[in-house]
């Protein structure tokens, strides 16, 4: 049985002192709002780009998907193919309204688009859900953090919650963006050492390793029946099972709502020198994301492969479920056990990387739309902008309590439940946002009144679904419609309830709606 050596201690400290330092040097250059939130609008695409892949690359992917790739194939990468089309779409569509406003937060469109209490549900949907958030991935990170290392949880959840609070809400977006890139450079350093680490211990290397996965239906659209056997995913849509060109849909809708009403993304756009860098930013996030899915993709069928040929009871537990064991266990297994002392280190810093850049980007977006959205707008107008950095860091520092507290409490009561309201919460929130921006993009109808009733209907299909999902509801009474289309009618949903009554109440719509729709753009350039 492996274990952490005082070398990978080292690698670790340096590399939490590395992204401590960062915060203290960019503070002086964060102290006004354009400063904090954006950088001054000064940032070259590539940078932006490397920070949006190093966000979308959370630390769950870097078990997640050599875990299910270990257990089973690659039908969990089939969304993520989805990503070039909606990046094209996004650049098109969706960039021109942002950055032509010179928005902060992406919920200003809203506002001028349907109205003020739009933006406010927009806002605080997204406040509530990235609060959720940052707490689960805070929690399941340092759940990591302690089976690799042995270091007590809660000084896992301390450690990892104020370093990244203390560069966070020190340096503003200038230390979350270099930062990110600094991160994403480790996550990829990481994943290739486990690879080459498998590949030279393979007797056949490489083509052993596609030898053996593809004789054995590895490397294809497939997952387990219910007799744990692998068996390919049918192509044609099916509402009530797994179906390839379903969740490729699903990826499309993911990707599109992540890119036209995601602040973590938007904030981005307007935080790049010019349409064109931030245009280069989308482009770079998308040509580094793919591949760093891939390859944990590869990781995991490369696991499998190696533990065929080197069979321990641990991985085999592992792959079969045995006593409860998680396919995502199957990489902290392997690195502490099977990589060079200091090694470890490096990868479990990776790790730490995917979660931390993932961590500071929802920490910079909340206070960037707690400010903005609801308390510059609904609270104190018209105060100086001294006043609202402070305020701005001030939110910042109360989620990072909120946090730590949060996941202090997941590991503390480790209730199934609790974590199940968090996530039916979240769904909940996040419900039908891309619906709502493409009804603002690509119709001339909508206000409040009939966005409301699209809200109501949203979140009352999200909530049944759920509900049926955990099975809370008779049987009568549950969904057929499988619970990975959930969110991708939501959108549906939003939009086409929102139309009808937009239709309906056309006569009432007064709202100038010049460059808020893509019938309506009167040519001005967008900067």
């Amino acid at each position: 049985m492996g274990t952490f050596t005082a070398l990978d201690y080292v690698v670790l400290v340096v590399y939490f002192g590395a992204m401590a330092a960062l915060g203290p040097f960019f503070a002086s250059k964060s102290r006004t709002t354009e400063g904090y939130f954006l950088g001054d609008r000064s940032f070259p695409g590539w940078l932006v780009g490397f920070s949006m892949f190093a966000t979308s690359i959370s630390s769950m992917t870097f078990m997640a998907y050599p875990g299910d790739a270990f257990k089973t194939a690659w039908y969990r990468m089939t969304p993520n193919y989805a990503l070039p089309v909606a990046v094209l779409i996004a650049t098109f569509f969706f960039l021109p309204f942002f950055r032509r406003a010179g928005t902060v937060s992406a919920y200003e469109y809203l506002e001028e688009r349907f109205g003020r209490w739009t933006r406010l549900y927009a806002a605080c949907a997204f406040i509530i859900g990235q609060a959720i958030r940052v707490s689960l991935i805070l929690f399941l990170v340092s759940i990591l953090l302690n089976q690799m290392t042995g270091i007590n949880v809660y000084v896992c959840i301390l450690l990892g919650g104020v370093i990244t609070s203390f560069y966070t809400v020190l340096g503003g977006i200038r230390a979350v963006l270099w930062t990110d890139f600094l991160q994403a450079c480790v996550l990829w350093v990481g994943g290739m050492i486990s690879l080459v680490v498998i590949i030279h211990a393979m007797p056949g290397g490489l083509a052993e390793i596609f030898s053996m996965a593809s004789e054995a239906g590895k490397l294809g659209m497939a997952d387990l029946n219910a007799e744990g056997v692998l068996e390919p995913i049918k192509f044609s849509p099916d509402f009530t099972e797994k179906t390839v060109s379903l969740f490729l849909l699903v990826g499309l809708g993911n990707w599109m709502a992540e890119y036209s009403s995601n602040q973590n993304v938007i904030q981005r756009y307007a935080a790049s020198k010019s349409a064109k860098q931030a245009r280069i930013a989308m482009w770079t996030c998308c040509i580094f994301s793919v591949p760093t899915w891939a390859l944990f993709m590869f990781l995991g069928t490369a696991l499998w492969a190696f533990f065929q040929v080197n069979p321990t009871p641990e991985a085999q537990a592992i792959l079969t479920g045995e006593g409860g064991a998680a396919a995502e266990d199957i990489l902290p297994y392997f690195v502490i056990n099977f990589l060079p002392r200091g090694i470890s280190g490096l990868v479990i810093a990776g790790v730490l990387a995917a979660a931390m850049s993932s961590l500071s980007s929802s920490l910079n977006s909340v206070s960037a739309v707690s400010l903005v959205d609801v308390y510059k707008r609904h609270i104190a107008p018209g105060k100086t902008d001294r006043h609202y950095v402070i305020v701005a860091k001030g939110v910042g520092l109360g989620l990072a309590v909120f946090m730590i507290v949060g996941a202090s409490l997941l590991r503390l009561l480790q209730s199934t439940t609790l974590q199940d309201s968090a996530t039916i919460l979240a769904a909940l929130t996040a419900g039908g946002l891309l619906g709502l921006y493409l009804l603002g993009f690509f119709t001339k109808v909508g206000d409040d009144t009939s966005i409301l009733a699209g809200i109501i209907c949203t979140l009352s299909f999200t909530l049944w679904m759920t509900l049926s999902n955990m099975g809370w509801l008779p049987e009568a009474w549950q969904s057929p419609i499988h619970s990975y289309y959930a969110g991708l009618l939501g959108h549906i949903i939003m939009f086409a309830v929102g139309f009808v009554f937009g239709v309906a109440l056309k006569s009432r719509q007064t709202r100038d709606l010049t460059n808020l729709t893509v019938w309506t753009q009167d040519g001005t350039p967008i900067q």
